[in-house]
């Protein structure tokens, strides 16, 4: 053989043995990185305080937990279809629901948390009777949650609905509105800040208490809906794998742990929320 033909074989093994080597550190990183790697869930602010409660006992038991807080209802969705986290923790199903029917998001329910009450407050007046005409209501502008805040509306009988038992109502869907109420559209966090813009505010008790702009126990109505699928979700993606079961772990703690407990009392309210795993 020679010296010529040498060459070329002798530089193709050298290039195995480097690509072999590259693909085995490779390898060995996501093995490492995977060993290793944060439990990473996107939350709403507001769910903030007894999450991270539960992120402190995970990682005295071993598990490293980062939330990550957005301040909308559709970057949490967005992030975690891209797969740039492990979960999220901010919607209902019927909210989940509504968002893979107008995308294509590929997200399914993992657990549920906790389910909170609802309401309808006023910094102006203490009872329905005293709103005036063409009153400013705030309601979210999402169907789900304002299909719930029309639900309330109409259960103290400022509107009906064309159809009463239809949580996903529009304002479209308004049958009647005997005082002409004008309704101000809003995201949902948005609606314990635009609460000092109008007179009527639909409201979640945990967005008030976060913004500090009423009191979250003094509604003029609280929803007396139990029904669980207002529940907030543990969610993940469809295909997700929960590698060592980290995120079952995690679930468990939140649901199960008394300092968790605590927390959700005093965040939001004793009575304004209920498990709704159980």
């Amino acid at each position: 053989m020679s010296t010529q033909t040498k060459k070329p074989i002798k530089l193709i093994v050298i290039g195995l043995i480097v690509v072999a080597v590259i693909v085995g550190l490779s390898f060995w990183s996501i093995n490492k990185k995977s060993d290793n790697a944060q439990l990473v869930i996107g939350i709403s602010p507001s769910f903030a305080k007894p999450l991270q409660v539960a992120a402190d006992e995970a990682k005295a038991q071993g598990l490293d937990v980062k939330l990550v807080e957005f301040s909308d209802w559709n970057t949490p969705n967005i992030t975690l279809n891209h797969g740039d986290i492990d979960a999220n923790f901010f919607q209902h199903q019927p909210f989940l629901d509504n968002a893979k029917k107008e995308t294509d998001f590929k997200i399914k329910a993992f657990d549920k948390g906790a389910a909170t009450h609802v309401g309808l407050y006023s910094k102006k007046y203490s009872s329905f009777a005293e709103l005036p005409d063409q009153a400013k209501v705030v309601v979210p502008n999402d169907p789900v949650n304002q299909g719930r805040a029309l639900q309330l509306l109409q259960q103290v009988q400022l509107i009906t609905l064309n159809e009463p038992d239809n949580f996903l109502s529009g304002l479209n869907d308004i049958a009647s509105n005997p005082k002409k109420l004008q309704f101000i559209e809003v995201e949902g966090p948005q609606t314990a800040r635009a609460i000092d813009e109008a007179d009527l505010a639909f409201g979640y008790p945990h967005y008030l208490r976060l913004a500090k702009t009423a009191d979250p126990e003094k509604a003029l109505i609280f929803d007396s809906n139990t029904d669980k699928r207002f529940a907030i979700l543990f969610a993940v993606r469809e295909d997700y794998k929960d590698v060592d079961g980290k995120l079952r772990k995690f679930v468990e703690i939140y649901q199960n742990s008394p300092k968790v407990k605590a927390a959700l009392d005093a965040d939001f309210g004793a009575k304004l929320w209920f498990p709704g795993w159980k």
